[in-house]
């Protein structure tokens, strides 16, 4: 393979010769990754309480003393790809109560919004084979301020900001290390890793330092599985042995101390008597504790660590090294170590070269290559037998009958053991519908193949509901998310054909397509309930960003026409056509489907004008924009004039069909035809201009030019929607203006919130009313690029609103991918506006070249807010930052 090159003829560097080598079945590059997962504890997975109340059934302050059912955490770990046998870091500061295993953050009950990681680390660097990782964890020499942290968020109200761990005063005058911690493989099962501490602080400090290899528990929940053991191997080798993996060994440098326990429960953390055993929390008590009995100095154990302890000078770095090797033991197995190590992050420069060829600002390089590090720092191992997990375990007591009919219930078919992109490791350890696909775009940038096969999985057997629903996340499986599988599918595929010179991976196309057309059947038949294409969807992923709690019924009754749940159909049924329409350029029989979805969408069209034909619709003629339409029992129908970014999704679905295309598909392009002639009432919905010598384009959208240009009114006004850092999900209009429900006496509010959500209506972590949220100005952007493709330079708005000046649709996306991009860059001052503030992320030396991935944004001062670590779909940046860079434009009719 050294001598493969890539379509524009460069030679491969060293990862993409690992990738293809992984590609076609050579070499496994992935068996090895950062899959444990940063939160296992509090997750839906580990509850097997009566209440349903998965943060109190296995909190932090248990979970190093629980063992857990269905997954394994640490800090910045690693494992194998079924997570048998894992690999993390442990740090003592010789003044916390407890062992730093884990990342420490509030539930979501305690904080003040929710859920909230309180901890400070960065995920700088990473390789998509793993061949390289590297993050960045600075922790404190004081007392780490658990108590101190949670409850000054129980004292603070929804009105105030979070309590953020900075602000406890624990990293004054820079008291703190500088933790870095690298990966990097020899082979695709020899890992080495290096730990480097800095002392940042102005006096010497004690630190611990403590790698750590752990087997995952699964022998206690059958009987007589085997069980894997560990045990010292001369000094300074253990040897671990598991009838699955075989035979591997972890090499410590010389003098260090090892460490054996099992990772096994505590039975005093559970009321019963602690007995003669070792437990899972054994280094914690015998090195914060004292306790000599809570650990071995030999195997056989589950669990073992590798105990360094120094005390380092103002500005001294220390660095500690072991490796793990399937096999024999290496001798010497520190030779090269460094320069190894040293070789593959050169790699991940070259690769990353390669990547960021056309964007030239170094600052730029920057964001783009933290956030695609995070995309794979978030991969995570996911497993759940929801079969076995209502049912319970052989060796344990059976769960509360009331399991059987709570949460999930009706998902008993989904079992997954993979490794999946998560939104957020620490704050969402678990899958999320409508966010993969995002990912999955970003992916697509650095490993398609990965992409693929994220896409192909929710849609497979083990996860797909057998009436065709595709799961939402793990709370509730049930719960309907945006239907945008399909436009993940067709944009992955579109970004590898661009990367490979025009060829595209047509077996997943069709593979895809299969699957959702299952998916596309359950939404007609579960989400149209009257029949008449205006879809319902209910909680969409919007949370809290209408009148009602749209999870539940109407407390007046009746239901809601939704303007986002049916532009979410209008846009799948476009997606779906064009899928079907590249599959007929090499098999006909796609034609007629492509037909079936061209004339659905054309039915959602115009039900979205005229619902029902009763002359009512989603868009407002007297508002000049789309709202919900609230059907009363008693036959009214009553529009609920919010404006949001409900009313902004008709602009994501929209497809030009070109001349070319309908020349080599005379198939579908006379059933268009002739559909047209027929039913004119609905050709009249699909815009078309003959460009001379060329032939006919169309323009499939619910918008035409003139409702587009009043929709973009609002859109691109500063008062309304048009943030400096992107598209607002509800008008800036209602800060002053709420919107007011009145129903049987009571009054319901929305108003502007630009920032953390101060309602508990919806939950405790809802935040649409106000802040940016990348994924629907990523889909903005791109509806905007292809109107232009079709309406070209003549089409000319007002942006921003009331500016005086006019520019074409390809130049306002650019606009505001610009302003989201703008988040994360430096600005003249050398800030960047996601990360507020805070004079220590924003001016400290120490914190240069730090770059948080927030949730979402607020939606005035662009600061980040919710979830900080990656959050899944916020890497989409990378792609806006590629966009700017590498951006064609196709010619416009002018």
């Amino acid at each position: 393979m050294s001598g493969s090159r890539s379509p524009d003829h460069r030679p491969r560097d060293a990862e993409r010769r690992r990738l293809d080598e992984y590609r076609h079945g050579m070499r496994n590059w992935r068996l090895w990754g950062p899959y444990l997962s940063d939160r296992q504890w509090g997750t839906v997975r580990e509850d097997y309480s009566d209440s349903g109340d998965a943060w109190g059934y296995l909190p932090h302050e248990q979970a190093r003393s629980r063992v857990y059912r269905w997954g394994e955490d640490g800090l910045a770990g690693v494992c194998d790809d079924t997570q048998r046998l894992c690999l993390s870091l442990a740090l003592w500061n010789g003044r916390d109560r407890m062992l730093k295993e884990r990342l420490f953050g509030l539930t979501g009950p305690q904080g003040t919004h929710g859920e909230d990681v309180k901890e400070l680390y960065w995920q700088l660097d990473a390789l998509p084979s793993h061949t390289y990782l590297r993050m960045l964890y600075k922790y404190p020499q004081a007392p780490f301020p658990y108590e101190r942290l949670v409850e000054e968020s129980r004292r603070r109200s929804r009105h105030e900001d979070e309590f953020e761990l900075i602000e406890t005063g624990i990293f004054d005058e820079s008291r703190y290390f500088d933790v870095v911690i690298e990966y990097a493989k020899a082979d695709e099962a020899d890992l080495l890793m290096r730990v480097t501490a800095t002392n940042r602080g102005p006096d010497p400090a004690r630190l611990h330092v403590l790698p750590q290899m752990f087997f995952a528990n699964h022998w206690s929940w059958r009987e007589n599985h085997p069980k894997p053991t560990m045990r010292s191997y001369g000094r300074f080798c253990i040897v671990a042995e598991h009838r699955m993996l075989g035979h591997y060994t972890f090499h410590v440098e010389p003098g260090t101390e090892v460490l054996f326990c099992e990772n096994e429960t505590n039975p005093t953390v559970i009321g019963l008597p602690k007995g003669d055993g070792v437990y899972k929390d054994g280094f914690h008590e015998f090195i914060v504790n004292g306790d000599e009995q809570a650990i071995r100095r030999e195997g056989p154990a589950t669990k073992c660590a590798a105990w360094h302890q120094r005390e380092l000078a103002p500005g001294e770095a220390w660095t500690v090294r072991v490796r793990l090797v399937r096999g024999e033991p290496i001798i010497p197995p520190f030779a090269g170590f460094d320069s190894l190590v040293e070789t593959r992050r050169a790699e991940a420069d070259r690769f990353y070269a390669s990547l960021q060829k056309d964007i030239p600002d170094p600052d730029a390089r920057l964001v783009q290559r933290q956030a695609l590090s995070g995309m794979i720092w978030n991969k995570q191992f996911y497993s759940m037998d929801v079969y076995r997990w209502l049912r319970g375990d052989p060796t344990l007591p059976a769960p509360p009958e009331s399991r059987r009919r709570g949460r999930n219930h009706d998902w008993r078919h989904l079992n997954a053991e993979d490794i999946i992109s998560m939104p957020d490791k620490w704050e969402y350890p678990w899958f999320a519908a409508w966010d993969l696909a995002f990912h999955c775009l970003t992916l697509s940038l650095i490993d398609p193949d990965f992409a693929k096969e994220q896409l192909l999985l929710l849609a497979s057997e083990s996860y797909m509901h057998p009436n065709g629903q595709i799961p939402a996340y793990e709370w509730n499986f049930s719960d309907s998310n945006p239907p945008v599988q399909a436009w993940a599918a067709w944009r992955v595929y579109q970004i590898e054909c661009e990367a490979n010179g025009g060829q595209g991976d047509r077996g997943f196309l069709e593979q895809i397509f299969h699957k959702l057309l299952l998916n596309f059947a359950w939404w007609v038949n579960r989400k149209d309930n009257q029949g008449r294409n205006v879809f319902q969807g209910g909680f969409l992923g919007l949370d809290n960003i209408g009148v009602f709690d749209r999870s539940r019924p109407l407390p007046m009754g009746g239901f809601l026409d939704q303007t986002d749940g049916t532009a979410w159909m209008a846009m799948f049924a476009l997606n779906m056509m064009r899928i079907a329409l590249e599959l007929s350029l090499e098999d006909n029989a796609f034609e007629a489907i492509a037909s079936k979805f061209f004339e659905h969408f054309l039915y959602i069209a115009q039900a979205l004008n005229d619902i029902g034909e009763r002359g009512v619709g989603l868009w407002s003629e007297t508002d000049k924009f789309f709202h919900d339409v609230l059907n009363l029992p008693d036959g009214r129908m009553q529009e609920l004039k919010l404006r949001s970014m409900v009313g902004l999704t008709p602009l994501f679905a929209v497809e030009t069909l070109e001349p070319d295309l309908l020349r080599r598909l005379p198939r579908f392009s006379r059933r268009l035809h002739l559909f047209l002639s027929r039913r004119p009432d609905l050709a009249g919905l699909v815009a078309r201009w003959d460009e001379p010598g060329l032939g006919e384009r169309r323009l499939l959208s619910l918008l035409r030019g003139h409702r587009m240009k009043r929709l973009l009114l609002r859109l691109l006004d500063p008062e309304e929607f048009l943030s400096d850092y992107g598209i607002r999900s509800l008008s800036r209009y209602h800060a002053d203006n709420p919107y007011v429900f009145e129903s049987d006496g009571a009054r319901i509010h929305v108003g502007y919130e630009p920032g953390e959500s101060r309602t508990e209506m919806f939950g405790g972590n809802s935040n649409w009313r106000g802040p940016i949220w990348f994924p629907v100005n990523f889909l903005i952007v791109e509806a905007l690029d292809r109107f232009y493709h079709y309406y070209g330079r003549d089409f000319l708005v007002e942006c921003p609103t009331s500016s005086g000046r006019f520019r074409t649709l390809r130049e306002i996306a650019d606009e505001i991918a610009l302003r989201l991009t703008r988040l994360f860059l430096k600005d003249e001052q050398g800030r960047r506006p996601a990360l507020g503030e805070d004079a220590l992320l924003q001016g400290d030396a120490n914190f240069a070249g730090l770059v948080l991935f927030h949730e979402y944004f607020h939606g005035d001062s662009g600061r980040g807010l919710g979830a900080s670590h990656q959050t899944g779909w916020t890497g989409l940046v990378a792609n806006l930052l590629a966009r700017k860079a590498t951006q064609k434009r196709p010619a416009s009719r002018a």
